[in-house]
């Protein structure tokens, strides 16, 4: 499902009502008469109020998935600091995009499609998690790094939650993840040591595998940013062009310098927040960052 400014439109509308409202209290009808369209424009948009929801929740996904790339550029991916942001970027987006109340509405709707969706999620978080893991402690990590995943995104979710039901301040992000890494030291190093596994080595690759599955060529991310480049050629900075530019050029070698063309993308994402064309500049930026994972495996 492309998504167009007019769509994107729609979602902000509807998380600022979910923000002002509640999401209980916000109908789909609250939704189409603040973002002045009809029911008739909204469901050429959004086929239903489930694939709303996954529009709204994939929009994030994108958002916190390129957040969490772009502060890798040029770190030592064993650097810890940087693992703790990066996993505070998926609880930041939860708060900035009002995400709470979404899922608990899916977990109680009962609805196959969006059961699904957010369990691929959750396991491609796990899968990210263990994948950093074993950047962070080493290959001798890599049979446990399941489990390591499983029990820090474990700690993570109970103390927000116990701290949610027992105070009305929000958690604070940075010390809940220096507290929740300095335990998952003593968890590392207990189970390298013990050489004991709950959860096989390869149980949560299979979701990363099928995200390289479905990666773009280098022949059909030219065809999108040549395509994008006529679409914002009469609108855009001449700095926008430049890196549109670049990156083409970048793709277009045998093999392209993956470094140098992490750093142009993250400049090319930036150059257009706030412009028309945003949600198809970040859509490239994320296929492209898809693409460089994949090559880098």
């Amino acid at each position: 499902m492309e998504m167009n400014e007019r769509k994107r439109h729609v979602i902000l509308t509807a998380q600022q009502l979910f923000k002002d409202k509640g999401f209980a209290n916000t109908s789909l009808q609250d939704i189409i008469n603040q973002s002045n369209i009809s029911k008739g424009t909204f469901y050429n948009y959004f086929s239903s109020k489930n694939e709303f929801f996954i529009a709204i929740l994939e929009y994030v996904h994108e958002e916190e998935s390129i957040r969490r790339d772009e502060l890798l550029i040029g770190q030592d991916r064993a650097n810890k600091q940087i693992f703790a942001e990066q996993i505070s970027i998926r609880l930041q987006t939860n708060r900035e995009y009002h995400l709470l109340p979404i899922f608990e509405a899916i977990f109680h709707s009962g609805d196959s499609d969006l059961k699904h969706f957010t369990k691929k999620h959750y396991l491609l978080e796990l899968s990210w998690m263990k994948k950093r893991l074993i950047d962070i402690y080493g290959e001798q990590a890599r049979p446990h790094a399941s489990d390591g995943a499983v029990i820090l995104y474990g700690m993570i979710q109970h103390i927000m939650h116990a701290w949610t039901a027992w105070s009305k301040v929000k958690v604070d992000i940075q010390k809940l993840m220096t507290f929740t890494l300095n335990r998952l030291d003593a968890v590392m190093n207990d189970l390298m040591q013990s050489k004991e596994v709950f959860l096989s080595d390869h149980i949560l690759f299979s979701p990363i595998k099928d995200t390289y599955k479905q990666a773009h060529t280098k022949k059909q991310l030219l065809e999108q940013l040549l395509k994008f480049k006529q679409a914002v050629a009469k609108e855009t900075k001449a700095e926008n062009m430049q890196y549109i530019n670049f990156i083409i050029e970048e793709l277009e070698i045998d093999t392209p310098r993956l470094f140098v063309l992490k750093t142009v993308l993250q400049s090319f994402r930036q150059s257009f927040i706030g412009a028309t064309n945003e949600i198809e500049a970040r859509k490239l930026a994320n296929n492209i960052w898809t693409f460089i994972h994949k090559e880098q495996r």
